[in-house]
């Protein structure tokens, strides 16, 4: 049963299997063809033997040299003279009567055909040939039998067509069998790498094949999907890193406060004490508001979809007080699908982003073009082409945008970005004459 259960799992068995079931089959078919086309062929021989040693024997008769007991190579044989009598025989035949009636009809001379059950050839089937020899006193018979050619011919050629199937059979599982494992050899090759990567050693890499270009096509995938993985993983460690980084900062400055305030209680500002730690808190609750946003997004929660006017949607987030001055162009009737509280938080992440690099003015533009199409323009340093995917990257905070805002939590943008895809939008940073121009393409809703 363990024999039969590993065959059935490994596909290099089952293949072999297969083919060589599928050859044995064809093998028989063959061999059952070749054995017709045989049995006929020594079928006509025999009868042909047979034919011409009844003919001799009517070239006997026409001479009137016909022996009382003839010797031939034939199973028997008997001549019946126009009275009916037996005037020669072979010598298993003699004294044996009259073994058939049978006579060719009027218009031939000869009648071919099968006789069975004979007591004198053990019940067997014998080749008859019947020749009508015509005398003047009246018409002779020469009854010649002959031995009926078995279906399989002869012993040694039922074992040739076995021994030849046989052999094609092997042959096949063996060749199948080698092709298949040099097939999938590469195959275990890469099974073995991702268990060595599973267990943490080496690179995040399998081998590729270089001639079996199915297989180096399933290579090349998996590659670009460990690096996907590895890019992911060390995306993590920089977030966790960088994360516990934000947290610990706060923290870290409430704690220190608080240490400081205990040490001379007496002598210390307990109101401007409350308002750093209030600083400090707040910031921790962006820092953990922010995470619990790109959590739900990750993990695809659902939103409500509901028709947003931008335009509408753009006047009530520019209408708080800002320190810039915002300055607005906007098409009206431009809808979107999508939630609309999510979307308030997307362009007030964009908002603040501006506000915080612009040096006086934000411009804030919205048309229709095929799609909703949302600019957020500032006139401050703006970004440079190479940084300009950094800055969607979670707890990514430029130099400058340090030294600018301590207190920003780097993950403003790749919220922005992650709520605009989605929606099936995108969130880029194109180029700008001053300034850092941010542009939202989403989907114009259809009715």
């Amino acid at each position: 049963m363990g024999v039969i259960a590993r065959l059935g799992r490994s596909m290099r068995a089952r293949l072999a299997l297969f083919a060589g079931v599928a050859v044995a089959l064809l093998c028989l078919a063959t061999s059952a063809l070749l054995l017709w086309a045989a049995h006929n062929t020594a079928a006509d021989i025999r009868t042909n033997e047979v034919i011409t040693a009844a003919l001799r024997v009517v070239h006997l008769i026409k001479t009137h040299q016909i022996p009382r007991v003839i010797s031939l190579d034939l199973e028997g044989l008997q001549v019946v003279d126009a009275a009916g009598r037996i005037v020669s025989t072979t010598p298993n035949l003699a004294g044996s009567p009259r073994l058939t009636t049978l006579v060719p009809d009027p218009d031939n001379a000869n009648r071919l055909g099968r006789v069975c059950d004979l007591p004198q050839f053990s019940g067997e089937c014998r080749l008859l040939v019947a020749f009508r020899v015509y005398e003047p006193e009246g018409d002779w018979m020469v009854y010649a039998f002959g031995s009926m050619t078995p279906w399989y011919v002869h012993p040694a050629v039922l074992a040739f067509l076995a021994c030849a199937s046989a052999g094609l059979v092997a042959l096949t599982w063996f060749g199948v069998s080698r092709v298949v494992a040099r097939t999938l050899a590469p195959v275990h090759l890469i099974t073995g790498r991702l268990a060595e990567i599973t267990a943490g050693d080496g690179g995040m890499r399998v081998p590729v094949p270089e001639n079996a270009e199915e297989i180096k096509a399933l290579a090349e995938t998996a590659n670009q999907t460990l690096a996907r993985l590895e890019e992911a993983m060390e995306q993590q460690r920089r977030f966790a890193s960088d994360a516990s980084h934000d947290l610990r900062s706060p923290i870290t400055a409430m704690r220190a406060e608080l240490e400081e305030a205990l040490l001379a209680p007496d002598e210390i500002e307990w109101r401007e004490t409350g308002d750093k730690l209030l600083t400090s808190l707040d910031r921790l609750e962006n820092i953990v508001t922010d995470l619990l946003m790109l959590a739900r997004l990750d993990a695809g929660a659902p939103a409500r979809l509901d028709p947003v006017d931008l335009a509408d949607l753009v006047t009530a987030e520019t209408a708080r007080v800002r320190s810039k001055k915002v300055v607005t162009k906007l098409q009206p009737g431009v809808l979107v699908t999508a939630d609309h509280v999510r979307l308030s938080r997307l362009l007030t992440n964009l908002l603040d982003n501006a506000e915080r690099h612009a040096e006086s003015t934000v411009i804030v533009t919205l048309r229709q073009d095929g799609e909703a199409v949302l600019e957020v323009l500032d006139d401050g340093a703006g970004i440079a082409p190479e940084h300009r995917e950094v800055v969607f990257r979670r707890f990514t905070r430029l130099d400058a945008s340090r030294n600018r805002d301590a207190g920003g939590t780097g993950l403003g943008l790749p919220i922005a970005r992650e709520i605009a895809e989605t929606y099936g939008g995108t969130l880029k940073i194109e180029d700008s004459e001053a300034g850092a121009r941010f542009v939202l393409r989403m989907p114009v809703r259809k009715d």
